[in-house]
């Protein structure tokens, strides 16, 4: 009967979880900018499905990035080498192809060897070497925005069938009007980076939710040295997060590459503060251990909202962006403080 009991309890008591108060503030916080937003400026467009899916096509690099940060903050680390990984990726991808003629898939499968690489040789480097993972991944960063400046300093377009063919791939939202399906209006779509992040976010929540890495993933966040007293593989787990993290990144550079069609040595100068940003954002514990799929995604949409609403206003520097996105995080950094807190307190009044 008490087991009964337990079952019929377990899925309520699941939602009410301290560790998703995060992830509640955020889709909060989200839906509240946005229906604002679309009250004020409704008659401008704000409220259309166009101007919702800019957003998405606008940020999918940045989300495409951030799952792969996700996962290294769960385990309470961080990598800024992400957005220099990624400007690297485009480099190459402009360099190998529209230099030195090189078919754009070599060029992407030397990016992944690369970027990926790159990935393992910093967790390597936080594992067996106890280096701070915000020295590796500095060190990574400089080595990778290094290299892209190596490679040309110029910005070098990228001119070739496929590429131009990924980048014009479209899929129209369309409705029944007369029999016939035709486009709705304003003029809405889908393109291959949307497609490439919701795909890389449905993959990260089923690792983290639905593995066994995952749930690895989560207990070194919580406590390493206990994971390591449970004989969890913590320093193979620890070296593939990073190796994911790399992965991550290339296909963030790549996205980036096929949005605006060049590589720049320049290119995506702290993305990774963007990066980060979003996914503590989205609820993920800058202390580790608690962090989700969907949060993130929602972190990413509510960072692409606020710009979003500037530019309908017409009136506002773009720099209020920055100081709204600093505000939230500030807020969302003490919201974390306080949950850590109250979780602490009561796990100490249970076990009394």
């Amino acid at each position: 009967m008490l087991n009964a009991q337990r079952r019929r309890r377990s899925p309520l008591s699941s939602l009410a979880n301290p560790k998703y108060i995060m992830v509640y503030a955020t889709i909060g916080i989200f839906l509240l900018i946005y229906l604002a937003g679309a009250a004020a400026y409704g008659s401008k467009g704000f409220r259309s499905v166009r101007t919702f899916m800019l957003m998405f096509i606008d940020n999918a690099y940045i989300g495409i990035s951030a799952v792969g940060m996700t996962m290294v903050l769960i385990t309470g680390g961080i990598d800024l080498s992400v957005g220099a990984v990624a400007s690297l990726t485009g480099m190459i991808i402009a360099y190998g192809n529209s230099v030195l003629g090189v078919h754009p898939l070599m060029c992407i499968a030397i990016a992944l060897v690369v970027g990926v690489g790159l990935g393992l040789t910093m967790g390597a480097m936080i594992q067996y070497l106890n280096v701070p993972p915000f020295i590796a991944t500095l060190a990574g960063m400089f080595l990778a925005r290094g290299v892209t400046s190596l490679i040309s300093r110029e910005s070098i377009s990228i001119s070739n069938s496929m590429i131009d063919a990924w980048a014009g791939w479209k899929k129209y939202f369309v409705k029944l009007q007369d029999g016939e399906w035709v486009k709705i209006k304003p003029v809405a779509y889908i393109n291959l980076n949307v497609v490439l992040f919701l795909v890389m976010i449905v993959l990260g929540a089923l690792i983290l939710q639905r593995t066994r890495f995952g749930r690895n993933v989560y207990a070194i966040g919580g406590s390493e040295q206990s994971a390591k007293l449970m004989g969890l593989p913590v320093a193979r787990t620890k070296i593939l997060v990073y190796g994911f993290n790399g992965l991550c990144s290339v296909l963030a550079g790549l996205a980036y590459a096929l949005y605006v069609k060049s590589g720049w040595n320049l290119a995506l100068q702290g993305a990774e503060l963007d990066v980060i940003s979003a996914a503590v954002i989205g609820g993920v514990l800058l202390t580790g251990g608690a962090g989700y799929m969907i949060g993130t995604l929602f972190g990413v949409m509510l960072k692409a909202t606020i710009p979003a609403l500037i530019t309908f206003n017409g009136s506002l520097s773009s720099w209020w962006g920055k100081i709204a996105t600093g505000a939230l995080l500030l807020i969302f950094i003490g919201l974390q403080r306080i949950v850590v807190v109250s979780t602490e307190r009561r796990s100490k009044q249970g076990g009394k």
